[in-house]
């Protein structure tokens, strides 16, 4: 499927009090689909090369892809410094139910998280508890270091707050379905999570390594091979849940 076959759509997702902003990445196609959800880290937005990467590459594959913004970053309203784990958590079931209602896609979803990003899909997963497939791109296994020295501007005292009441320190255990894609040269989020993360994860499951990989995947080979990857696993995951 050519590049000039995929559909981009523009939508604002309604919150209690603002909007996310979610661009929806279709193949021309009549028939209905399953859609990946991607969620980005930490003062970061959908529209980093990984998430148009993703939007252009998983229709091709025949595949939807959701990229939004968090409230607090990108062109969601709010302030990122007022944010936490659970608002994420809030935002992405905002997310899944409004595409629920899209007449183009099946039902099926999947959810893509990059780093905090792939923390929060992992905690909506098993909420959840259905085995939603997850990919996760250098995901920290725990937040305990945020709350250790140092500032970003990311993360205001709501966030300290509830990392210091233990809810969302920790990645969940046993969730199903989960591919765990990690950096071997991560020097934000080293390859140990990526360990752990497997680890705590219930079958079917794996880990993917990428030898010389960053944190960002700097490296378009190691972007594209993380792409193909993640393609991979949720067309798997996908005819096995038709």
């Amino acid at each position: 499927m050519s590049q000039a076959a995929v559909q981009a759509e523009r939508h604002q997702v309604s919150l209690r009090a603002g909007s996310l902003a979610l661009a929806l990445h279709l193949p021309d196609a009549a028939e209905r689909i399953p859609c990946v959800i991607a969620c980005h880290g930490l003062s970061a937005s959908k529209d980093s090369d990984k998430y148009l990467l993703l939007g252009a590459a998983l229709p091709r594959a025949g595949l939807a892809l959701a990229r939004f913004d968090f409230r607090g970053c990108g062109e969601s309203t709010g302030r990122e410094d007022e944010t936490t784990v659970g608002t994420r958590i809030d935002d992405v079931r905002a997310v899944l139910e409004f595409l629920g209602a899209h007449g183009r896609l099946d039902g099926r979803f999947g959810l893509l998280g990059s780093s905090l990003g792939g923390f929060v899909a992992l905690h909506v997963a098993a909420e959840r508890g259905d085995a939603i497939p997850v990919v996760t791109w250098n995901a920290p296994a725990d937040l305990e270091d945020l709350g250790e020295g140092g500032e970003h501007p990311g993360i205001g005292m709501p966030f300290l707050l509830e990392l210091a009441t233990h809810r969302y320190a920790h990645s969940p255990a046993g969730v199903r379905r989960h591919l765990a894609i990690q950096g071997e040269a991560d020097d934000v989020v080293p390859l140990e999570h990526g360990l752990v993360l497997h680890g705590r994860a219930a079958p079917p499951c794996d880990l993917a390594v990428l030898l010389g990989a960053d944190h960002r995947l700097t490296d378009p080979e190691h972007r594209r091979e993380a792409v193909a990857r993640s393609i991979e696993w949720f067309q798997r995951c996908f005819k096995e849940t038709p």
